[in-house]
């Protein structure tokens, strides 16, 4: 009931958003502006509060990183290099679809659901998690759509774009701010979680507002495709990198759990805003979402005896 509780709100909000769409209450192109203030000022809030109050030694816990940031860019290669090797995607394409089955809901799912079941002592992973995936994923998504988008003949504005992409520049932003260690100042702090509190509704309502039945059909068989990697396969091979690591009962559970919950939303983000593979991301979100309270209830069962020994 834990997970159901936590999941099916989010996959509420985007059918909220799809019902708002198809009946016409709102305009599908209302996700545009959603999504354009989701990546421009919200995701940036959440990422600079998010890295900036952890402490810097704490980000540093190289089993931990191995296993769920490892399991993490293991799947990215495979699907990235699945999807390339069939000829029919290019750079940008390809790095979508391994980003959707491979970049995790970390912040709103599974930090929730540790805090839930293991208590205060397993958000701190959860939180490493997160900075994973803002600090690693998000800069390699960016980097590689925008290196499509511009060319290898552009290097030096490349690098300049992607210096200065939301993503890359408030995640450089937070990571400077957690090495000299001060605290944000409260007011500070209250403003950019204010603002990255958008972020969920927001995203979500988009992916919905955008999404249409036919995209969904049309997509189905890739969306499931992706969804088997990234609720099975992904967790399965943190898991191993978690035994072959020596990783403790708890940073194990929720390195699994890290890597067997749904497809980040903000990939949808990253999408849209790049204009590549939408309806594939959109239909993987929503897939995941769904599946994911039977995928979800089926690891925590199987690391019920781990959750007995970290209480």
């Amino acid at each position: 009931m834990e997970v159901a509780s936590l999941v099916l709100p989010v996959f509420a909000i985007i059918v909220t958003g799809w019902l708002a769409g198809a009946l016409g209450y709102l305009s599908r192109t209302l996700a545009d502006a959603l999504v354009h203030f989701a990546y421009n000022v919200a995701m940036p809030a959440l990422l600079i509060v998010t890295i900036a109050q952890e402490p810097a030694r704490n980000l540093l816990e190289w089993r931990f990183l191995l296993a769920f940031g490892g399991g993490s860019l293991l799947c990215f290669a495979l699907v990235f290099a699945a999807v390339r090797a069939g000829g029919k995607h290019d750079l940008a394409s390809s790095t979508i679809h391994g980003m959707a089955a491979a970049m995790t809901n970390t912040g709103f799912v599974a930090l929730p659901i540790l805090h839930a079941i293991y208590g205060q002592p397993a958000v701190l992973p959860a939180a490493v998690a997160t900075v994973f995936v803002a600090a690693v994923m998000f800069p390699i998504t960016v980097i590689l759509l925008e290196k499509e988008a511009r060319g290898p003949a552009h290097s030096a504005g490349l690098a300049k774009q992607i210096l200065l992409n939301p993503m890359v520049l408030s995640t450089l932003i937070g990571l400077a701010w957690a090495i000299t260690g001060l605290p944000i100042p409260p007011p500070v702090a209250a403003y950019l979680n204010m603002i990255a509190a958008a972020l969920t509704p927001c995203a979500l309502f988009a992916i919905g507002l955008g999404l249409s039945v036919e995209g969904l059909r049309s997509n189905l068989k890739a969306s499931f495709a992706l969804s088997a990697v990234k609720l099975v396969v992904m967790p399965l091979i943190v898991y191993g990198l978690c035994v072959i690591t020596g990783l403790d009962p708890l940073y194990t559970a929720a390195a699994v759990v890290c890597a067997a919950v749904p497809t980040a939303k903000t990939v949808y983000v990253l999408a849209h805003e790049h204009k590549v593979e939408e309806k594939l991301v959109a239909a993987t979100v929503s897939v995941t979402t769904m599946l994911s309270v039977a995928t979800l209830l089926v690891a925590l069962a199987l690391l019920s005896g781990l959750a007995a020994g970290t209480r």
